[in-house]
């Protein structure tokens, strides 16, 4: 089965004091003119409702401003906020240490989460249910109702995240799926309380769906709670679970939600809608802004956009990538991991697409009689990830560049849909070569069909 772990950085393991002597700092600045220390002040100030006046004199100005700038930064509301996250973060930082009893220990609990990257904090962070990584790709993969549909996924699996060793096996993958399905409809019976763990990208949430249509339907175990957010404070931007610290999960266990009658509602809804042929009920779904569940339109959006666009044939994966390797100078090599991969997900508005099928979308873009992107020279030797097929490792050493066509599509003047040689799924839809079939409009935010 696929993978999704990262590594737990210190990014969201904030220190009171330090951000005290920080704010000192810019305080300092401040009040000297420095320009970048103005700038940041300002922008703190557009992206809230402050109504400290905008003309304060530099020498006037306080540490509250500067504190204000802090907070700003690090995705508060105010100073108080942060200090008071600072204050839970450190109680529950505390607890760990104190080996204080488990957060879930009073009930049989069954923790699901879509991958193995909390699998290790959430140990560390005192929890003693079990862990289930629900990790089936339905935000990239085939996704359909009918007989065959675990057939289809594993297929899908072994050929787009294929191990070197050959280790994984569409026999392996389907048995893994069919446990799944089994562990699932057992979950009730087996557990006195589920968890879901979730947040904001179309890999989460396409998996939420599919948990929540499965218990709007199924017996539900007497708890059934739900953990889901877009967001967390910290140094860096928040893209997931996994970059949080073994405190953090206990904060966020400590507000942890039952799941209601409308969010079941949501997922059955939401999860017919991404297995059906025809786009537009989730497209009108995900208009909708999902008040049950305000995270999952922008997830379904984001999926969405993986068909093909009425301008140029292009997914969105496609575009961001031609459009960063169109950026390349003279002197700006465009590597696919050391350049195009990190531009890539920092462009991406909900991060979600694995290293392994980020490849696979550059091997396709690279393919056939009409390829979008070449590779150029080799540079001197450099280290590679080990995450890449040994294969591979070779050609992902090389610079990227846009072939003729590749600019022409990336433009609009081209239709790459029409000259693709590769057939691929977005949900239960089904991308076929040629140009007939669905496309999005992301004027409208809505597909249409292209004849």
């Amino acid at each position: 089965m696929t993978e999704r772990t990262e590594p737990v950085p210190s990014a969201f393991r904030l220190n009171l004091e330090q951000q005290k002597n920080r704010a000192k700092d810019l305080l300092r600045a401040m009040k000297a003119g420095d320009a970048e220390a103005l700038s940041r002040f300002a922008a703190a100030r557009r992206n809230s409702t402050r109504s400290a006046p905008a003309d304060t004199p530099h020498a006037a100005m306080q540490l509250a401003d500067a504190q204000f700038v802090i907070a700003r930064e690090l995705r508060f509301a105010s100073w108080a906020k942060l200090k008071a996250h600072i204050g839970s973060m450190d109680r529950e930082r505390a607890a760990i240490d104190e080996k204080m009893p488990a957060p879930d220990g009073e009930l049989k609990t069954l923790h699901i989460r879509c991958g193995h990257d909390i699998q290790h904090t959430i140990v560390e962070a005192g929890f003693v249910g079990n862990f289930w990584p629900f990790v089936v790709p339905y935000c990239i993969g085939p996704v359909t109702q009918g007989p065959d549909r675990n057939e289809l996924m594993a297929r899908f699996i072994v050929e787009a995240f294929p191990e070197d060793d050959g280790s994984r096996t569409y026999e392996g993958e389907l048995e893994g799926l069919l446990d799944g399905e089994e562990l699932l409809h057992r979950s009730a019976d087996d557990y006195e309380r589920v968890v879901i763990w979730k947040e904001q990208d179309n890999w989460c949430q396409t998996v939420l769906a599919r948990l929540l249509a499965h218990y709007a339907n199924a017996r539900r175990p007497r708890v059934l709670e739900l953990i889901a957010l877009d967001e967390f404070p910290g140094g860096e931007r928040f893209t997931g679970l996994g970059q949080l610290p073994s405190e953090a999960l206990r904060l966020l266990w400590s507000r942890r939600t039952p799941v209601t009658a409308a969010q079941l509602s949501l997922g059955n809804d939401a999860w017919n809608a991404l297995s059906s042929g025809d786009p537009r009920h989730l497209a009108a779904i995900a208009r909708s802004g999902t008040p049950a569940l305000p995270i999952m339109a922008p997830a379904l959006l984001r999926h969405l956009r993986e068909l093909p666009s009425v301008e140029n044939g292009l997914r969105f994966t496609e575009q961001s990538i031609l459009q960063i390797v169109s950026e390349r100078t003279a002197d700006m090599p465009m590597r696919v991991w050391a350049d195009v991969w990190p531009r890539f997900k920092e462009r991406d508005p909900l991060p979600t697409i694995v290293e392994r099928w980020f490849l696979q979308v550059i091997k396709d873009m690279l393919a056939g009689a009409g390829p979008l992107l070449t590779f150029t020279r080799i540079p001197p030797p450099e280290q590679t990830t080990v995450l890449l097929p040994a294969q591979l490792r070779g050609d992902c050493a090389q610079l990227l560049a846009l072939t003729a066509l590749g600019r022409a599509a990336l433009h609009g003047e081209r239709d790459w849909h029409s000259l693709r040689h590769f057939s691929r799924w977005v949900g239960g839809v089904r991308i076929l070569p040629g140009v007939a079939g669905w496309r999005w409009d992301e004027a409208k935010r809505d597909a249409v069909f292209v004849s």
